[in-house]
């Protein structure tokens, strides 16, 4: 009866994932179309055109650098090699409007750079050039920065699991290194690559907190527009039907390339790449080349948010600051808590009875790492006020009770939007640890008399103890990082980091705004530890591999 009663329960957290999806949607089709063909239709072109600008770039500069990255890093040995190979990791603690905090402070016309360039040269404002940082551009290097390790993760395993036998047979035929890589190494990783590449396009259509403060026009600030400044809840599901359908095309191309695809193995003769070092120009120049990313993406932004928080006269230890933390870790942990323990009921579901129906389960739970949080907000929020307007009206009628916003205005509908966004972390995390169990474990644990919940206790949590532990960090410092969703969805009295660091950037009080961004890159921090220290174990590839994965499905 336990165990049917897991079963069950599973079926039920994979509707309240897929629910906020499928309300989306129908509130788009049953919603009045006035202010969609008033407003809305004339800047569609431009959102359409602006969001697939930012998707190229994104795509082919981060595929491009954590493929060089990887190839350098894995091949060859050059000064500061193995350092830059656990580094080249860091950036991703920062959420991209951190670091597009940080830069505008940098490279802004009032900024450092820019007075500085000015000084010495005694030129006017008007008397020189100077790339705008707050532009489509400006955006997708923001993006570029913080997503590309995703790809570097994913390729640099790759690249570590080949033989060096097909490589060394290319420059045997009198193919140079650069051709043999071309020719040979970046055909067999192009499934990591290409998982890596589209993998971080999906957090670009997601992100909302870069493109806004950058005033660059996509899906996501239409959205939020829609929602806030015209007030039209319809038009805000009928946008996030539009970015619905674009991100479930791409997570169908990703799926669809790594069922066809295969990284390539080890195979039966398997030989270690030996590592040549790049001697005198060649290991420098190897040596910028990782470095720039790791300087550009980690260092310069921790040096420029430290010098912004402590000119902004704030303190992280202040009242106001220590209850915003308060609340951001009290959201997160709960979040945390609540969807890891949906993705051990599922995960455990599918282990034991697997089939079409349980891979389905897995799927539908899991399809809200291709859904903005935008999207997932108007979903829920949509037949969420219309059933907190109809409890009220009830109550008020029979009652002469105000309920108020009884849901709308309460944690728990976070927690739910929270929850549908980031399983997929938590099942990708957790399932990296199940694989590790062989399958007679369960039925050596069935015939010792141990049914579904306390197979599922006594035996699959304690091997996959580590696998949890990890599930619930992701998923936690993604809530704490989460923008477009906690500004749709959170009540009037309850503030986060991220929202106050949005709030303050868009009122160009940056310095200020430094002090809970820097908050959010320590909290970052604590995943990103703990990937580095994989990759710094040289057996350990594959786990971090699975690892970036799931952090990055979240």
């Amino acid at each position: 009866m336990g165990e049917k009663l897991l079963h069950r329960l599973a079926w039920v957290v994979a509707a309240l994932c897929v629910a906020p999806i499928a309300a989306a949607g129908l509130a788009a089709f049953t919603g009045d179309l006035s202010t969609w063909s008033d407003v809305l239709a004339p800047v569609l072109p431009r959102y359409v055109r602006t969001t697939l600008a930012l998707v190229m770039i994104v795509g082919v500069s981060t595929a491009a650098i954590g493929t060089v990255t990887a190839w350098l890093v894995t091949v060859y040995r050059f000064p500061g090699s193995r350092w830059l190979e656990i580094a080249l990791a860091l950036p991703l603690a920062f959420p991209a409007y951190v670091l597009a905090y940080a830069y505008t402070t940098l490279l802004d016309h009032p900024g450092a750079v820019q007075t500085l360039l000015r000084d010495l040269t005694g030129w006017g404002p008007r008397d020189y050039w100077f790339p705008e940082i707050r532009s489509l551009g400006g955006a997708a290097a923001m993006l570029t920065i913080v997503l590309y390790p995703y790809v570097y993760l994913l390729a640099r395993a790759s690249f570590r699991q080949q033989s060096s036998n097909a490589f060394l047979v290319a420059r045997t035929l009198g193919r140079s290194p650069v051709r043999a890589f071309l020719r040979v190494a970046l055909p067999m990783a192009r499934p990591a690559i290409m998982g890596g590449a589209l993998l971080a396009i999906m957090e670009t259509i997601a992100d909302y907190g870069t493109v806004a403060f950058f005033n660059v026009q996509t899906f996501a600030t239409g959205i939020y527009q829609a929602w806030f400044s015209l007030g039209d809840r319809a038009a805000a599901a009928q946008l996030s039907l539009c970015l619905l359908s674009f991100a479930l095309l791409l997570a169908g191309l990703e799926r669809a390339q790594r069922g066809r695809a295969r990284t390539a193995g080890r195979g039966a003769r398997f030989e270690t790449m030996e590592r040549p070092r790049l001697p005198g120009l060649a290991g420098w120049g190897a040596t910028a080349i990782c470095a720039a990313p790791v300087l550009v993406g980690f260092i310069i932004p921790v040096i420029m948010l430290g010098v912004m928080a402590r000119g902004s006269g704030q303190s992280l230890l202040s009242e106001r600051y220590m209850g915003l933390m308060g609340n951001s870790v009290t959201l997160g942990s709960v979040a945390a808590v609540l969807t890891v323990a949906g993705a051990i009921v599922i995960g455990f579901r599918a282990r034991t009875r697997p089939g079409p129906g349980s891979k389905g389960l897995v799927i539908g739970a899991g399809l809200g790492y291709a859904v903005p949080g935008g999207v997932i907000a108007v979903g829920l929020m949509v037949p969420m006020a219309a059933f907190d307007n109809f409890l009220d009206r009830v109550m008020e009628a029979r009652f002469g009770i105000d309920t108020g916003l009884l849901i709308t205005g309460s944690i728990w509908l976070m927690v739910l939007a929270y929850m549908a966004r980031f399983m997929a972390a938590a099942l990708n995390a957790y399932d990296s640890g199940m694989a590790t169990v062989p399958g007679h474990y369960d039925a050596i644990g069935r015939s010792l008399g141990q049914p579904g919940p306390r197979l599922l206790w006594r035996i699959h949590l304690p091997v996959a103890r580590t696998s949890v532990l990890t599930a619930l960090l992701i998923v936690f410092v993604d809530v704490m990082k989460e923008l477009p969703a906690t500004l749709i969805l959170h009540p009037f009295n309850f503030q986060t980091l991220a929202v106050q660091a949005h709030r303050l950037a868009s009122d160009e009080r940056l310095s200020e705004a430094a002090v809970p961004s820097l908050a959010l890159v320590g909290f970052g921090l604590i995943p990103v530890l703990i990937l580095c220290r994989s990759l710094g174990n040289r057996g350990g590839d594959r786990r971090a591999a699975r690892l970036g994965a799931a952090m990055n499905a979240g």
